[in-house]
């Protein structure tokens, strides 16, 4: 009898002992499959931020590029749901709004400049909300209401819009790997760098061209680039001299006509932060400024500057083909054999898998007036 109780008594502690493995087993299955619901990624603020997986409804702050890149990163503008009034605009009157008319269906009303309502955010019930890295006050105010929130960066690179691009596409790699273009966007890219840099970097210094950027312009301002914003690091890539270079400021900087003369450029390139078009430039239709003692005047020098999914004065998905297009429009012996047109239809194809006609792609380098204005309202 004493040896039968034994027995059940080892069969009983055998059952719980298997018990307990099971529960235990069952609650690790259980972590496993919450932390495979989830990623993780560090945003450009150095922030660990933790996503659930199947995002679905995406807002974006006050980082105006990103819906478009957002947009031609998914073939698909459907997960996007709200975004800023100047990332708006631009879509409304460029070729993203063509490819991805949804895009027309984000809200806007959730944000005036960099002041977002919080209870109109929360009615778009967004699954992830990126934001300005510079916005380091909003960032808190999204993590503290409980958003997955993303600081994205167009400085961090010191503007060099190649490595800002590359940078935001790593980063929504990580975020969405089942679209991962990291590696071809950044192989593109840098091979349309390194082109460029091959074909200028002879020029002699003396010889360099003169540009102007023409960021902001109306009937009282006139704002360029100074030594800390795109415009230096477009005139750098393509073997140019940015006249605003003197000028220590991040960012855009107001000068004069007298500033302009002084520096009398060889080139002036007009971004889409305005509405102005070379013939306000020649004709001097714009307030009371004349431009007519200007060498790139003289010499019909005046370019806009492309508008495909975004304003190409930033980094953008545009960014690769706006190397070209600068490099071809200051130095056209150095890039006869690039046909613009083409190189667009294979940038955008090859890397995104997206096929535009050559009125599309030609488009891109002939933008509405329209895409200058930062409200749609």
């Amino acid at each position: 009898m004493k040896k039968a109780k034994r027995v059940l008594a080892l069969l009983l502690c055998l059952v719980l002992i298997l018990s307990a493995v099971g529960c235990s087993a069952k609650k690790d299955d259980g972590k496993k499959s919450s932390d495979s619901e989830v990623v993780t990624v560090v945003d450009n603020n150095g922030n660990t931020v933790t996503v659930k997986k199947d995002i679905q409804r995406i807002v974006v702050c006050d980082i105006y590029p990103i819906p478009s890149v957002l947009a031609v990163f998914f073939d698909s503008a459907s997960k996007i749901v709200g975004m800023a009034q100047p990332s708006m605009a631009a879509a409304k009157n460029s070729l993203l709004s063509e490819l991805y008319p949804e895009i027309l269906n984000a809200e806007t009303g959730f944000i005036d400049g960099t002041t977002v309502n919080m209870e109109a955010l929360a009615a778009l019930n967004p699954d992830v909300v990126f934001y300005s890295s510079g916005n380091k006050e909003l960032g808190k105010q999204l993590t503290d209401a409980g958003y997955a929130a993303i600081a994205i960066s167009a400085n961090k690179w010191q503007y060099n819009a190649i490595e800002t691009l590359n940078n935001w596409i790593d980063l929504l790699s990580q975020l969405f790997p089942e679209n991962n273009k990291s590696e071809k966007v950044k192989t593109y890219s840098e091979s349309v760098y390194n082109m460029v840099q091959e074909r200028v970097s002879s020029i002699p210094d003396a010889e360099k061209a003169k540009v102007f950027f023409l960021f902001q312009y109306s009937a009282s301002n006139i704002s360029t680039s100074g030594n800390s914003f795109f415009g230096q690091w477009w005139a750098t890539a393509i073997g140019a001299k940015n006249v605003g270079e003197e000028l220590d400021s991040d960012k855009s900087t107001n000068v004069n006509m007298e500033q302009i003369y002084k520096w009398n450029p060889d080139f002036i390139f007009i971004t889409n932060f305005n509405t102005a078009k070379p013939d306000d430039i020649y004709n001097n239709t714009v307030g009371s400024f004349d431009w007519s003692g200007i060498k790139a005047v003289k010499d019909k020098n005046v370019y806009k500057m492309p508008l495909g999914m975004y304003r190409t004065y930033t980094a953008g998905v545009d960014t690769p083909i706006t190397l070209l297009w600068l490099a071809k429009a200051t130095y056209p012996e150095l890039f006869e054999d690039i046909d613009i047109t083409a190189k667009t239809k294979e940038y955008y194809g090859d890397v995104f898998g997206i096929t535009l006609t050559d009125e599309q792609s030609a488009r891109i380098f002939a933008p509405l007036t329209q895409a200058g204005k930062l409200s749609v309202k």
